[in-house]
């Protein structure tokens, strides 16, 4: 994938956002702006704020810009099908990026802090929220907020209501 690779604890600002996807099956696609496109990740048990918690992540193609803004449902589509709603996002400070290892600072509405992304195979990474100010040991942020940061609703809400886009 794709990335510009920032010196070792020099910042590069840019933006990520995470979708819950009804897909084969329901999961989060964490992704993180990289020049022009999204490196991508899915992560079926969806991001955690309890430093405790690692969450597999797994690589996926690189998205579009333009497809990090897509909610709505997908249909008729050989893959990548069902609904999709923006569960979180923001701005994101790349702390580190390197071969194996990308270490960020989210600052979206769910997800805050430090998070970083560790290569533990050759398709398998896993990501684990730092412990710092912004960790919450225990909690399920996924369970306490499903909803979209953008219109409120659930995956569910957005399937049973609506099909095609809206940004």
């Amino acid at each position: 994938m794709a990335a510009a690779t920032p010196a070792y604890g020099r910042r590069v600002s840019t933006r990520f956002v995470v979708q819950l996807h009804d897909a084969t099956t329901l999961h989060y696609d964490l992704r993180i702006q990289a020049g022009e496109v999204l490196r991508s990740w899915a992560v079926p048990k969806g991001p955690s704020l309890d430093p405790g918690v690692r969450r597999l992540a797994v690589p996926v193609d690189d998205h579009s810009l333009e497809a990090g803004d897509f909610e709505g449902v997908h249909e008729g589509q050989r893959r990548g099908s069902g609904a999709v709603i923006i569960w979180d996002e923001g701005p994101v400070d790349v702390l580190r990026d390197e071969p194996g290892h990308l270490a960020f600072t989210a600052h979206g509405g769910k997800l805050s802090g430090g998070f970083a992304l560790t290569r533990t195979g050759q398709r398998r990474w896993i990501l684990v929220k730092a412990r710092d100010e912004q960790a919450r040991p225990g909690s399920d942020i996924t369970t306490e907020r499903p909803e979209s940061v953008r219109s409120g609703r659930t995956w569910r809400e957005l399937a049973g209501g609506q099909a095609g886009a809206s940004s």
